[in-house]
């Protein structure tokens, strides 16, 4: 769809594109923005397909106007872009050129939001505040940001999802989004993306609700795996910080922290409504070729690199 756009409107004097929509609208538009002037096919740039081409631009200015509170493509120099089935992929078109002039973020625009896409794209945001918080890259300039960001979604997400009238809860969400945009843009991702990717290209899953049936089950593993092997590591006690903070209780102990973040992430999931695995036509056949193209660039930054059978656990819980 990018290239057919590229090539149709390329000879046109074109001053601006603007997207308008949720993350797929926006990476679409930010693509596009970024081809129109060279001419060339977006396959060229895709990472780990095609030849990756080093990217020179020039790119047309973009303006961002995202209608949904979840993937923060406002705040990120990617386009997420994919071709679905069984040889099919889910890649980034990603340069700094690509970076938005400007992003309008009008929580306005959420009061049309269908429920499940609230819950979708809550959770997506949820998730990428929680993995850029806990990354192998966090740094304290990220962590403050989504500090807040986690604050933000733990006082939205479910008011929201329960009433698109509430402005607050679209405040607090739509500023959540775009705070996970820029934490996931500096710091990276985890575990549940890692996932997402694969899932999204082999399965007609979207993307929010990939993220969010699956971080419940991720960060326990996550947990685990770490008290298994690096019992030390900071990023036991921050899963523990984030228990708290979503949960409200300051003085927990740290197992009783993770017991409840986890608890609060499954809860969330079954209020939220967000279907398992299973209902998109993955079967635990599959695990093994979902696994097998999940270490890209989000599981880098994991706080702990998880083996095969770890990685198909995650799926497991949610098929």
């Amino acid at each position: 769809m990018v290239d057919k756009a590229v090539s149709a409107l390329r000879t046109k004097v074109i001053d601006v594109v603007i997207g308008i929509g949720g993350g797929s609208a926006l990476d679409a538009a930010k693509a596009i923005a970024g081809l129109l002037i060279p001419g060339n096919s977006v396959m060229d740039h895709l990472e780990g397909v095609g030849p990756e081409l080093p990217y020179t631009g020039p790119a047309t200015p973009f303006i961002a106007v995202p209608t949904t509170a979840g993937t923060g493509s406002e705040a990120t120099k990617n386009a997420v872009l994919s071709i679905q089935g069984t040889n099919g992929f889910k890649k980034s078109f990603r340069d700094d050129k690509l970076v938005a002039a400007y992003a309008l973020i009008d929580p306005d625009l959420l009061i049309t939001c269908p429920p499940a896409v609230i819950a979708a794209n809550g959770m997506d945001a949820l998730t990428q505040l929680i993995e850029s918080y806990v990354s192998s890259r966090a740094a304290p300039l990220t962590d403050s940001l989504a500090w807040g960001g986690l604050k933000a979604a733990r006082d939205g997400l479910l008011a929201l999802y329960g009433d698109t009238g509430n402005s607050v809860a679209r405040e607090q969400m739509a500023y959540a989004a775009l705070i996970s945009g820029i934490t996931l843009a500096q710091v990276g991702l985890g575990s549940v993306h890692g996932l997402a990717a694969p899932l999204g290209a082999f399965f007609p899953i979207p993307h929010g609700i990939a993220c969010g049936t699956l971080v419940a089950a991720a960060t326990r593993i996550n947990i685990a795996a770490l008290r298994a092997r690096v019992p030390e590591h900071p990023a036991l006690e921050k899963y523990a910080q984030v228990g708290r903070l979503l949960n409200r209780q300051g003085q927990l102990d740290q197992n009783t922290a993770h017991a409840a973040l986890i608890d609060t992430l499954e809860r969330w999931t079954q209020e939220l409504k967000l279907p398992k695995l299973a209902h998109f036509g993955v079967t635990p056949a599959d695990i093994p070729r979902i696994v097998a193209n999940s270490r890209g660039s989000s599981m880098k930054t994991n706080p702990i690199l998880l083996d095969d059978h770890e990685i198909a656990a995650i799926l497991t819980a949610r098929i």
